[in-house]
């Protein structure tokens, strides 16, 4: 049995960094240092200000908010008191971020006032903190004294969104063991040492940026908070600081480039830069690794598992990889198996199934989904591979259909619904397509009822319905009789997706025999 108060924490583990080293550098949001004796005050602060609002060990606190240090400063103090941050997708629509927030029925909201504002009238949280001079005020009326923590390590800490294969968002519940068993495995996989700094630009929101500055803060070097991806801070903090990982995602490895040429800097040293690498162009990986003199890594991982499964592989400085075979990552275990959950054969595909510390603890509030994908005692992560003679990992294709777009997952069937609410549409099938800026991008094929219905007014009922990095590009009429479908009557994407690469094979070759026309 164990004795509440007992085990260590990530709110634990923050308190006695702070002991040791009140002095250091703990955040630099915009030139403005943080020391990590100030911050836990701030973090003893908080843990009160909740503590009078009426949450409790297993509560939730909603969070929205952009990239700023009062996010990382909430997520401690929520996790001294074993309340589970649930951090909002801000770029959401009205509709999805309202189910977001209704999920996991939050005792309070602390958000910027620009971003709840549209949110007026859709909400059913009495209790909200409006961040800056409200929160500071109720800040200030608390006392900075160390309260006992009566978190423990299998409480949930974070609750981060991912999209769900039937277009819901899923609530993905982080917990302090999982948290503690990510930072020590960025230690292992990535060499990242103490004093090395992290710059956390992509969204707290996102995995890539909480994981890795909540380590940071663990270990004991210093978070560069920027808000957003903006070339002229990223390009100042890799001069200022020591980088352990140094975030990129598709669609920013080519701007930070050009950045980089226009504007060039002493990078003080990086450790190691990138992710996903099989969404950037090859040449575009050299490019940047020799620019930041940091090798890339050939990462496989995700919400659920952290950086593993299969992240240790490293591109070379300069390198164009000729295949990106993945390694898989020290402290989990991992298995390929086939529909019936039988392990395959090497060289075989299957899917990917994987155990280990750094694994989360399940979708909230979503039995049945927990359920099909722990099966076993696996999580089954919905994503194919083959294993190699050497032991490494091939990604060969997403058994569940998924749109990667600049590190967010898109799914199909959220996109589709929408569509589908336009009376005019009987069929509407989202596709996949390749693209040199976000890696992947989605694109509809629509059949209509009549030729009222068109391509602009799609557009407007995507936008007000979804995300923008969910909206199509491309939306292309068809007749209903010909979409492919499976003997069931499913609409197999597969063949849409290679007809789509016909057609624009096809209009690069009638583009290219039109200027060589004289």
């Amino acid at each position: 049995m164990t004795v509440a108060g007992t085990s260590s924490t990530v709110g634990s583990l923050f308190r006695a960094r702070a002991t040791i080293q009140p002095a250091a550098p703990a955040i630099d949001y915009d030139g403005r240092i943080v020391s990590y004796g100030e911050l836990s005050d701030r973090v003893n602060r908080a843990s009160a200000m909740l503590t009078a609002h009426g949450l409790k060990r297993g509560d939730r606190v909603a969070l929205l908010s952009r990239n700023r240090p009062e996010y990382l400063e909430l997520e401690l103090a929520a996790g001294q008191l074993g309340v589970i941050t649930a951090c909002l997708n801000w770029r959401l629509s009205k509709r999805e971020l309202t189910y977001c927030i209704e999920l996991v029925s939050p005792k309070l909201l602390i958000a910027e006032a620009e971003l709840v504002a549209p949110l007026d009238g859709a909400l059913t949280v009495r209790d909200m903190v409006t961040l800056g001079a409200e929160y500071e005020q109720a800040l200030k009326a608390q006392t900075a004294a160390s309260a006992p923590i009566s978190a423990e390590p299998e409480d949930g800490l974070v609750i981060l969104y991912t999209s769900g294969t039937t277009g819901l968002p899923k609530g993905a519940v982080i917990s302090h063991r999982a948290m503690m068993a990510r930072a020590l495995v960025f230690s292992s996989e990535l060499k990242i040492g103490q004093d090395e700094s992290f710059v956390a630009w992509a969204p707290l929101f996102h995995m890539a940026s909480t994981d890795h500055a909540l380590a940071t803060l663990l270990r004991g070097g210093t978070v560069v908070v920027v808000d957003g991806f903006q070339v002229a801070p990223l390009l100042s903090a890799a001069a200022r600081y020591r980088i352990g990982w140094f975030v990129l995602i598709p669609g920013m490895v080519e701007a930070l480039a050009e950045g980089f040429r226009a504007n060039p800097v002493a990078v003080k040293g990086i450790r190691a830069c990138g992710a996903m690498a099989d969404l950037v162009p090859p040449q575009a990986i050299a490019d940047i690794t020799q620019l930041l003199q940091a090798p890339y890594i050939n990462s496989f991982g995700s919400t659920e598992t952290g950086l593993p499964p299969a992240s240790t592989n490293l591109i070379a400085i300069g390198d164009i990889p000729p295949r990106l075979s993945k390694q898989q990552s020290s402290f989990c275990e991992v298995k390929l198996v086939d529909p019936d959950d039988n392990e395959v054969a090497p060289g075989e595909p299957g899917e990917l199934a994987m155990r280990g510390p750094t694994l989360f603890s399940g979708y909230w509030q979503a039995d049945e989904t927990n359920a099909r994908d722990f099966r076993g005692g696996w999580f089954h992560m919905g994503d194919v591979f083959r294993r190699n003679a050497d032991g490494t990992l091939d990604f060969v294709d997403r058994a569940k259909y998924m749109i990667k777009s600049g590190g967010e997952n898109v799914y199909p069937a959220e996109i589709e619904r929408v569509l589908m609410t336009d009376t005019r549409v009987t069929e509407a099938a989202v596709v996949r397509t390749k693209d040199a800026k976000w890696g992947e991008v989605p694109v509809a094929f629509i059949a209509r009822r009549d030729d009222s219905l068109t391509d602009v007014e799609l557009k407007t009922l995507c936008r007000g319905d979804l995300a923008g990095y969910k909206c199509p590009r491309q939306f292309h009429f068809i007749a209903f009789e010909d979409f492919p479908r499976s003997t069931s009557g499913k609409v197999q994407r597969h063949e849409l997706e290679a007809r789509l690469a016909q057609m624009t094979s096809a209009a690069t070759s009638a583009a290219a025999a039109k200027q060589e026309i004289p």
